[in-house]
């Protein structure tokens, strides 16, 4: 595929850079789950005084493989170029420091001459903290709370919007229940790892989630909640207002 051929010349060029010590792919490549349509999350680790010399010649790396059609310098969890390319492939490249990297999620090492990244690889996951899930579940009642303003407003463009926030975190709190170690990717991987009856019916709320048919939207939503909702509570020992709030909010919305 593309992306390995673009990897080969990307990776051939940063490592004649004498400021990188370490190459690697995050994301679905770093994962092996990639596909024809994947893009490349290709990670550089830098001496922290070598980072804005480095950030200089970045792009300059990044056209080792093709013309670049479009690309843009952005700062979200480190340094990083998103880079377009003629032939549609999409890089992002990430500049950090043994300070600055975040290991969040599998990785695959390319070049890494002094084995720095060994100390990092017990720790690869892609699992959701216990305050993550509380988070996305403190999200899935308040986007609830939201939409009946919306709803009860007559607000067709917003009201289903509300529901689109729901579903994103309700398909994180579902994989944390069904595929645990991948409930960070939410919805891009429920096609994936989640029961096919259960992809069903995320699929048949997202059909309904329009301006014409967003009431019969949320009630499959909630139809949803209270199959789940047993195993969502135990998680709540400690807490007496999120799941009665959910619970209220499921309620309201029930056939």
């Amino acid at each position: 595929m593309r992306q390995e051929k673009a990897v080969k010349k990307l990776v051939d060029s940063l490592k004649e850079d004498h400021s990188v010590r370490s190459i690697f792919l995050k994301g679905s490549m770093g994962r092996n789950e990639h596909d024809q349509y994947s893009d490349i999350d290709i990670y550089c680790l830098i001496d922290e005084e070598e980072v804005e010399p480095f950030l200089s010649r970045r792009l300059s790396h990044l056209k080792a493989y093709k013309e670049i059609v479009f690309y843009d310098e952005i700062f979200i969890i480190a340094p990083q170029v998103i880079a377009i390319y003629e032939d549609w492939l999409h890089v992002d490249q990430f500049t950090v420091t043994e300070k600055t990297f975040q290991n969040n999620d599998y990785f695959t090492v390319l070049y890494d001459p002094n084995n720095l990244m060994n100390s990092y690889k017990s720790n690869q996951k892609l699992t959701l903290s216990e305050d993550e899930f509380k988070d996305h579940v403190i999200d899935v009642a308040w986007f609830l709370f939201q939409y009946k303003k919306a709803m009860e407003r007559g607000n067709p463009t917003w009201a289903p919007e509300t529901l689109r926030h729901v579903m994103r975190s309700l398909a994180s709190i579902i994989l944390y229940g069904y595929a645990k170690d991948r409930s960070q990717l939410g919805l891009k991987t429920i096609h994936t790892h989640l029961p096919l009856e259960k992809q069903n019916k995320i699929q048949e709320i997202y059909e309904y989630t329009t301006p014409s048919h967003h009431k019969i939207a949320v009630k499959k939503i909630s139809s949803l909640l209270k199959l789940e909702i047993n195993w969502i509570q135990q998680q709540f020992e400690k807490d007496n207002q999120t799941i009665p709030f959910l619970k209220l909010m499921m309620e309201t919305f029930s056939d």
